[in-house]
């Protein structure tokens, strides 16, 4: 069996949605969605139904999008809404962080697959700047993730002290791994700040991660890292390990860039 993963579908947008079908199937395969599939539960369904006929079983991990809820709606908020949303994972036999990490016997050796759900902290900032000036230095450039507005971290009292509890309680599990197998890690936000610049807009890497998971390529054995959140597709080597871009990206972005919506689906630690 081999292993791809895709990530920011969007699926909100209905280009999106229709790209959706030009994505072949891989029956003997498992595929990683990597967050930001969409904001609505409808279309979240939709996902897993499409592409759990596509493949053998799926694996997801949150975005920001997913996390949204909006001013006014009646919409679970915050922890609430990331357990509604494994709830609604686990219908469909869908891997979620919340889950025992498997082991997939790839074709080139086992590994184990980790999904990660771990936000960010606005620690992917310059040293000189405090992080109650994080968001007014990103906003000076004209940047303001809206986040600010629409991903709640109830209970916690931010969204900083909701990524700490994360890191904590998926840290722990990792370190009570009992093997030597090489992992996968899977987060929707970047691993480490080096993998999330944006050159357009590089403000905005506050609200890509935390520098507290910067070493964990190294620390967990990761045979390869993958990441969405910046929608820039690359594939990289750090350390011997292989970061994996794979966002899908909003229409005029995957429309521009690439001649086939399967092209976004890749494969992960191939032969």
């Amino acid at each position: 069996m081999r292993l791809f993963a895709v990530s920011d579908l969007h699926l909100g947008h209905e280009a999106n949605r229709e790209a959706m079908d030009d994505i072949r199937a891989r029956p003997d395969d498992w595929l990683i969605l990597a967050g930001d599939v969409a904001e609505k539960n409808d279309h979240i369904r939709f996902a897993f139904e499409h592409f759990g006929r596509k493949f053998k079983r799926l694996a997801w991990v949150p975005g920001n999008h997913e996390l949204w809820t909006r001013p006014g709606t009646k919409i679970a908020r915050g922890v609430d809404r990331y357990e509604e949303l494994v709830s609604l994972a686990r219908e469909y036999d869908v891997l979620t962080p919340e889950d025992a990490y498997p082991v997939l016997d790839l074709t080139d050796g086992p590994v184990r697959l980790c999904p990660l759900f771990l936000l960010y902290d606005y620690s992917f900032r310059p040293d000189d700047i405090r992080l109650e000036d994080a968001v007014a230095w990103a906003r000076e450039s004209g940047v303001l993730c809206s986040d600010e507005f629409f991903l709640s971290p109830r209970p916690f009292s931010s969204r900083g002290e909701w990524c700490r509890a994360r890191v904590e309680t998926t840290r722990t599990r990792l370190d009570a791994l009992d093997d030597d197998l090489p992992t996968v890690l899977v987060s929707h936000w970047p691993l480490r700040r080096d993998v999330a610049r944006t050159p357009r807009v590089p403000r905005f890497s506050i609200w890509c991660g935390t520098v507290e998971t910067e070493e964990w390529h190294r620390r967990y054995r990761a045979r390869a890292v993958v990441s969405g959140h910046i929608h820039i597709p690359s594939s990289r080597l750090i350390d011997g390990v292989r970061f994996e871009e794979v966002s899908f990206g909003y229409p005029k972005q995957w429309q521009g860039r690439r001649p086939h919506p399967d092209l976004a689906v890749r494969e992960i630690v191939p032969e």
